[in-house]
């Protein structure tokens, strides 16, 4: 029996409708209903809770699948307790009531309830974050999509100067340079790109600052014989690439927008010495290789566990805790695929960026390729230790000082990569 709630809520989340279920301590049921996500619906829904349960708020305890939502944010917000619980956990939950395969919003929402009723020690509390967490958030993982925009149209991009005009393509691969694409709108097709001044090439060198290349030269590129396609594919070509130019320009401009928006968050909230998410930030980016993207993710996605102080819960959430399997004589050890995304992508590549600025990082890489592992393992063995070391910092509320650190391995050579070393390798 839990002590302290009188009354068990489980609420089944919808797109359109929410079911909802309220138990008492004795696992009785109380009442049901069907809410609508809408402004009315959910207010409609708190009165009736209010009028099923009788008791103060903090004497109910909600349980639902999703941290984050208006239905969430309405109950915080008047005293509720909430708990989340994974969907895969409550799949198991709900063999305990039927063993036939059957699945139902309002036998979800028993399940939620009686389940946090019984068995609360599975269930993850909701806390409310900052607000710049939440803006945090939302803008981090704009400037994720944003990114998978750009590589998108720019390989359209690429592949339609492969079509009719490769010469652009030798001035920049990956067909991302703004001085590509406005020598590119000056003279969209090969015939008139033949014609350019050196004047006009010139201004453009100079305007983005580009030493690499002269005028001469690439007057020089653009004056080879252009590739013999059908008629009319050059100019169709040159309009989808004119078309996508403008789409990337657009947003090269909301990339930098989003990214100047967060770097003012993470310094807002450095310099606010209020709360310990706020000092959080400051012990997060003084250690090697953290910088705003790696910084801004580990805030918004493992906020909880870095409030919690939870190495154990960061490590798996990010993808770095293998997963043992053992059964009798039998063990097997595997890399954890079931985690955070984004979360694992920030460890990688903070472990990756660390090998260049921390020489106790790099020397523990080159101990775990020494051993055999492969580049990906060796990294996820050096973020397991930039996350114990984050951990201890977090408790101790210090930030990271080179010196406090116990000399590198006596075996460690800080030697350049060797071909079987270099990050990368398989």
């Amino acid at each position: 029996m839990i002590q302290g709630f009188v009354f068990f809520v489980g609420i089944d989340w919808g797109t359109e409708n929410h079911a909802v279920c309220v138990l008492d301590k004795e696992g009785q049921k109380v009442a049901e209903c069907q809410a609508r996500q809408s402004g009315t619906g959910l207010q409609q829904l708190l009165d009736w809770l209010r009028q099923q349960t009788t008791v103060a708020p903090d004497q109910v305890a909600f349980g639902i699948e999703t941290p984050a939502g208006a239905v969430i944010d309405m109950f915080l917000e008047h005293n509720y307790q909430g708990f989340h619980i994974n969907p895969k956990q409550l799949d198991r939950f709900r063999d305990r009531h039927t063993v036939a395969g059957v699945k139902d919003d309002r036998l979800d929402a028993y399940v939620i309830a009686d389940s946090l009723r019984t068995d609360r020690h599975c269930f993850r509390p909701i806390q409310p974050d900052d607000p710049q967490i939440h803006r945090l958030r939302t803008l981090s993982r704009l400037e994720d999509d944003l990114g998978h925009d750009w590589s998108r149209l720019t390989n359209q991009l690429r592949e339609q100067l492969q079509r009719y005009f490769p010469q652009m393509v030798q001035f920049s691969p990956a067909a991302d340079d703004p001085w590509v694409w406005e020598l590119l709108q000056t003279a969209p097709l090969p015939a008139m790109a033949r014609k350019l001044r050196r004047s006009q090439v010139q201004k453009i060198l100079t305007r983005y600052r580009i030493r690499r290349l002269t005028a001469e030269q690439v007057r020089e590129q653009l004056q080879t014989p252009a590739l013999p396609v059908a008629p009319g594919i050059a100019e169709a070509a040159s309009e989808a690439c004119l078309l996508l130019i403008l789409r990337l320009r657009l947003l090269a401009q909301q990339r930098k927008h989003v990214a100047q928006s967060i770097q003012a968050i993470l310094v807002d909230l450095a310099a606010d010495s209020d709360g310990k998410q706020h000092r959080d930030v400051q012990v997060l980016s003084s250690l090697p290789g953290v910088g705003r993207i790696i910084a801004a993710t580990m805030l918004v996605e493992a906020a909880q566990p870095l409030a919690n102080r939870d190495y154990h819960a960061l490590r798996a959430y990010g993808g770095v805790a293998p997963v043992t399997r053992q059964s009798g004589k039998r063990k097997l050890v595997s890399m954890r695929y079931a985690c955070n995304q984004r979360l694992r992508n920030a460890f990688y590549h903070w472990a990756r960026v660390s090998l260049q600025n921390d020489d106790r990082s790099r020397a523990h890489y080159h101990r775990l390729r020494e051993k055999g592992h492969s580049h990906g393992r060796a990294l996820r063995g050096v973020a397991d230790r930039l996350l114990a070391m984050l951990v201890s910092m977090l408790r101790s509320g210090s930030s990271y000082d080179p010196q406090h650190r116990s000399p590198t391995h006596p075996h460690a050579s800080l030697r350049p990569y060797s071909s079987a070393q270099r990050p990368g390798a398989k």
